[in-house]
Formats: C-alpha cells, sequence, structure tokens
C-alpha cells in the first residue's frame, strides 16, 4: 500500500466500509493490539481465547459500520433497557439471544449431527422442572384450552433399538398461546412428563399447537419493530427426552402448513422437526376409546432418535 492511501472493507453480505485513511487504520489497529494484549496474563487459555475473540470480532463490527458516538450510546440504553427489564420471571437477555439466532447457533455447534438422531432446537424460557407425571396414554392439558391432539411415537438409539425407560418431558400453550406460568396464578397445565415402555412407545394427550408471539413489549420487541420484524413464532410442542447414556435432547415439534415457518422469530425451526397434524372430525373414534363427543381433535405421529452420550 503506498503512503496516503486509503482503505476500506466490505462486509460479508457486500456492504463497504467508509475508505479509512492509512493512519487511521493504524490507530485502531494499534488499539486492538493493546486491548489483546491486555489479556496475554489470564492464566485460564478458554477464557483468554473468549476474550481476545470477543475483542476481535467486536473491533472489526465496530470499524467495519464506522459506529457513531451517538449509536454507540443508544446501542448501551439499549442493553441497559434488556437489564431493566430482565427478573426472576423473564430473562430478555436470552430473548435477544433468541431473536439474533445466537442461542440457535449455539445448540446447532453443540450438537452435531450423528447418524438419523432427531434434530435439536431451541429450549425457550417455560421449561418448569417438577412437571406432574402422567401414565402413557394420558392427557397433559390439565384443562389447558385448545383441540385435543393425541402424540405418539418410539423413542430410539441410532441403531434401531428401543430405548425403554426414557423420560419424555413436555410442555407446550394453550389456544390462547400462552403457557401455565405466564398466568401468575400458580396453575400447572400444558404440560407433563412420561416414560415410555419396553418398546420404547409413548403416548398422551396434548393440545394441538397454535403460533404465539414471544413477548414483544419491551427492548427486544421494540428492536423487531424498528426492522420490520414479527414475534411470532410457529406452532410447537416442547420435547426434552433423556436416557442414560444418550445425548440429552431438546427439541419441539412444528406444525406442517404453518403461516410461521418461515419467519420462526427465534430461528428454530428445520425441516425435520416439521410433522403432519392431521385432523380429525369431531365422531372419528379415538385410538384410545376416549370419548370427546361433537370435538374436533388432531393426531401426530414423533419417532425420537437419541445420539450416544458424548456424540
Amino acid at each position: 500500500m503506498t503512503s496516503g492511501q486509503e482503505t476500506s472493507a466490505t462486509g460479508e453480505y457486500g456492504t463497504t466500509a467508509p475508505a479509512v485513511p492509512p493512519e487511521q487504520s493504524e490507530r485502531e489497529d494499534e488499539l486492538v493490539r493493546r486491548v489483546l494484549s491486555s489479556f496475554d496474563g489470564c492464566t485460564d487459555r478458554r477464557l483468554r481465547q473468549l476474550m481476545q475473540a470477543l475483542v476481535r470480532h467486536l473491533h472489526a463490527f465496530l470499524r467495519e459500520v464506522r459506529l457513531t458516538e451517538d449509536e454507540w450510546g443508544k446501542a448501551i440504553e439499549f442493553l441497559t433497557a434488556v437489564g431493566d427489564i430482565t427478573d426472576a420471571r423473564r430473562q430478555e437477555f436470552v430473548l435477544l439471544s433468541d431473536t439474533l439466532g445466537a442461542s440457535m447457533q449455539t445448540i446447532t455447534m453443540n450438537n452435531e449431527a450423528h447418524g438419523d438422531a432427531t434434530e435439536a432446537t431451541v429450549f425457550g424460557p417455560f421449561f418448569v422442572n417438577g412437571s406432574p407425571e402422567i401414565d402413557r396414554g394420558g392427557d397433559i392439558s390439565f384443562g389447558a384450552s385448545g383441540e385435543p391432539c393425541w402424540v405418539e411415537g418410539t423413542v430410539t438409539d441410532t441403531a434401531g433399538r428401543p430405548l425403554a425407560g426414557a423420560l419424555i418431558e413436555v410442555w407446550e400453550a394453550d389456544a390462547d398461546g400462552l403457557y401455565d406460568v405466564q398466568y401468575g396464578d400458580g396453575r400447572t397445565a400444558g404440560r407433563a412428563h412420561l416414560y415410555t415402555d419396553r418398546e420404547g412407545g409413548y403416548r398422551f394427550w396434548g393440545i394441538t399447537p397454535t403460533p404465539y408471539p414471544i413477548p414483544h413489549d419491551g427492548p427486544v420487541g421494540s428492536m423487531l419493530n424498528a426492522v420490520g420484524r414479527s414475534p411470532m413464532r410457529a406452532s410447537h410442542l416442547h420435547f426434552m427426552v433423556t436416557h442414560g447414556g444418550h445425548r440429552t435432547l431438546v427439541t419441539h415439534i412444528f406444525v406442517r402448513g404453518d403461516h410461521y415457518l418461515d419467519s420462526d422469530s427465534v430461528f428454530g425451526v428445520k425441516q425435520s422437526l416439521v410433522k403432519d397434524f392431521k385432523q380429525q372430525n369431531a365422531g372419528t373414534p379415538t385410538p384410545d376409546g376416549r370419548d370427546l363427543g361433537q370435538q374436533s381433535w388432531s393426531k401426530v405421529r414423533f419417532d425420537i432418535v437419541l445420539a450416544p452420550e458424548g456424540r
């Protein structure tokens, strides 16, 4: 580079940063070197790696977009607001991570593909330990509103061997798009756990999933609105499946044909998890002989494959 030549950077998606004179670029490079070296004395190698990589990428972002001081101030205000609204019942930082795809990327990296093991997706903020146990064929709704849905399948390993006694924890929103914990009245509804039989089979009654918005009355909702993004999540039913010697699976299944499959606000949809929820007219016999009167219902099959532990 000749003296006085200005430099520019092109981002991954073709955006070009303003040209920067060489002397300015060197000032900025020197600052990055000083910040990076400030972590050289860290004796925790992993922590040092994380902090130095964060600095490199953060400064690269700042320099690519040539962030203004006013924009920097707005960013601090936004993060402060995210912290202010976070409490024991609401985790706005997780919501922010979800809507930026960071949660889903972390899950994808830490659940590498292994054979035909079922894919993982986001955990979500509404899991609760200590859900009621139901028998196979029981009902997880406990009075939650919604159309009944019969869910059945098997749990196997990647060699196709049935996994008896696998713990299946399930939870979902009601027909109004709310989880039990969002009501604040202590109810337990739309969640339970059960175990597979000797053939790895499971079955239960739940609620046909419906779409709903993530909490969007805070700073993350304001961000989504500002950039023209919807807060809606595609209709889904949560599963967490555990069995000794196998990787714990956290996943959902989604309703084929749902309007929000291609715009899920937390990027949780994977095509392998989109299932056929087959609608049944009122009066159609149910698999277990349950009398639903004149109520319609649906049914879905979800066969689960667990990867070996550590894979």
